[in-house]
């Protein structure tokens, strides 16, 4: 594989940048796929051992990743960024924040932190990604949107609660 210069990493990950910025505020997470994702990309989110999401193809990630998930109620979420690290072999480290809306009464933010691992291919498309956060860190943070009554319905029902049954029952198995 050829190996793209710094400057084309960073090129890449400043238009993924941006294009995550438009996503939060228009909630489209479909627009920009075609144009940063290689055809036969391959996106993989491991949830604490105890949910795996494999895309594979854009076609798969605009369906699940930027589809489905996306369509659970993050509406008023947003995923800034904290750093890009350009690695060797086209490969970036991106840091980003899961950020629920609102602020705390002490003036913080409800946030998580993330951190995706991709590979580019030679025309500076994303060809692999693989992402990470603290599952556990994530559920307590929608606790604290709850209590603060900034939680969604919606992603309490489809997405928080099935989290929190999937990660009792494999800490239950465990004990």
């Amino acid at each position: 594989m050829q190996t793209l210069t710094e400057d084309v990493l960073r090129a890449t990950a400043e238009k993924l940048i941006a294009a995550h910025q438009a996503a939060s505020i228009s909630n489209d997470w479909l627009s920009f796929v075609d144009e940063l994702y290689a055809r036969d990309c391959i996106y993989t989110c491991e949830y604490a051992g105890v949910m795996k999401v494999t895309a594979n193809g854009i076609d798969e990630i605009k369906a699940t990743h930027y589809g489905r998930d996306m369509q659970v109620g993050w509406e008023g979420w947003t995923f800034p960024y904290e750093g890009v690290y350009v690695g060797s072999e086209s490969k970036l480290i991106t840091h980003w924040l899961n950020r629920g809306p609102g602020m705390r009464a002490d003036g913080t933010y409800f946030q998580t932190p993330g951190v995706s691992f991709i590979t580019l291919d030679h025309q500076a498309k994303i060809c692999s990604q693989f992402d990470m956060f603290d599952l556990a860190h994530q559920m307590h943070l929608c606790d604290e949107l709850e209590d603060a009554g900034l939680l969604s319905e919606q992603l309490k029902t489809q997405w928080v609660l099935p989290m929190k049954q999937k990660l009792a029952a494999a800490l239950a198995r465990n004990c």
